[in-house]
């Protein structure tokens, strides 16, 4: 990274800490008299100057105040001598919008030059993409996987409130092992909390082979389980198990309502077998 793209870095970085934190004096610092800014709200020319930019930011700020998201996802850098521009993936909303569209991000845009020898912003773009022309049915089916990435995600840096947090109050839940069924959240986050302790190792879980299917607001996904679990002595034990699991669409997003993970059992000892591999059963 040359000079130049790490202080765009950093004008940027404390720029987004200002709009977070209500601060318009920051949010105002770096940026050009004559600056442009196309907005998510009209005018659709455009505000412009420094001084209608600073106006538009109080009413976004009283909204912030709620408690919303403002914080960078990536962030990318091309600098010239005298010019340069970026571009940017922003996390913003409310902590049920961002639960309940996961991958909906502010894409944001900056053109800078540099004035005496400091960058400044003088043109920003801030958008959502429209999704009205998009089909429903796509949206959800991403939403849904990306759900299933977090949890995995959240299995690898054993983080029990994130594996917990799209499973619904009334889940019911039918795991490996007996009872025959596990009925509500507190008894599927104890189940959870078991498997995540296996280990003082990393224990890992995904579905390589996700299937997905939405219809309104109920999705069903299926696909074997891959669950590795790291020995202390550094060996790796892996298993794979089948899952079903069924969603439904509620103000907090998707949530978990029913799920079915099992083993295939041997018919001729009654016993489950937890050896087997998906290239065993090609």
């Amino acid at each position: 990274m040359t000079d130049d793209e790490a202080q765009i870095r950093e004008l940027i970085e404390h720029w987004t800490a200002a709009v977070r934190a209500g601060d318009l004096a920051g949010v105002l610092a770096d940026h050009t008299d004559d600056i442009i800014m196309y907005d998510v709200p009209p005018p659709y020319h455009g505000i412009k100057g420094i001084e209608a930019y600073g106006r538009a930011w109080p009413e976004f700020f009283q909204g912030q105040a709620t408690g919303a998201t403002f914080e960078l996802a990536s962030l990318d850098i091309t600098a010239g001598d005298t010019v340069a521009y970026a571009h940017a993936l922003l996390r913003c909303g409310t902590p049920e919008e961002l639960t309940r569209k996961p991958d909906f991000l502010l894409r944001l845009t900056f053109g800078l030059r540099k004035e005496q020898g400091r960058w400044a912003v003088a043109h920003e773009h801030h958008s959502f993409p429209d999704e009205s022309g998009t089909d429903n049915r796509e949206v959800s089916e991403r939403e849904v996987r990306t759900l299933h990435q977090r949890w995995f995600e959240s299995t690898a840096a054993k983080d029990l409130d994130g594996l917990m947090s799209p499973i619904a109050e009334s889940v019911i839940s039918y795991e490996h092992e007996q009872p025959l069924e596990y009925v509500g959240r507190d008894r599927v986050r104890e189940v959870c909390a078991n498997g995540l302790d296996a280990s003082s190792g990393t224990v890992t879980w995904e579905v390589p082979d996700l299937n997905v299917v939405v219809r309104d607001d109920l999705a069903v996904a299926w696909g074997l389980n891959r669950m590795t679990v790291e020995q202390d002595n550094g060996g790796l034990v892996e298993s794979w198990s089948r899952g079903t699991r069924i969603f439904q669409k509620t103000d907090r997003g998707w949530e978990l309502i029913h799920q079915h993970v099992s083993f295939p059992f041997d018919p001729a000892t009654g016993q489950a077998r937890t050896d087997l591999a998906p290239t065993a059963t090609n």
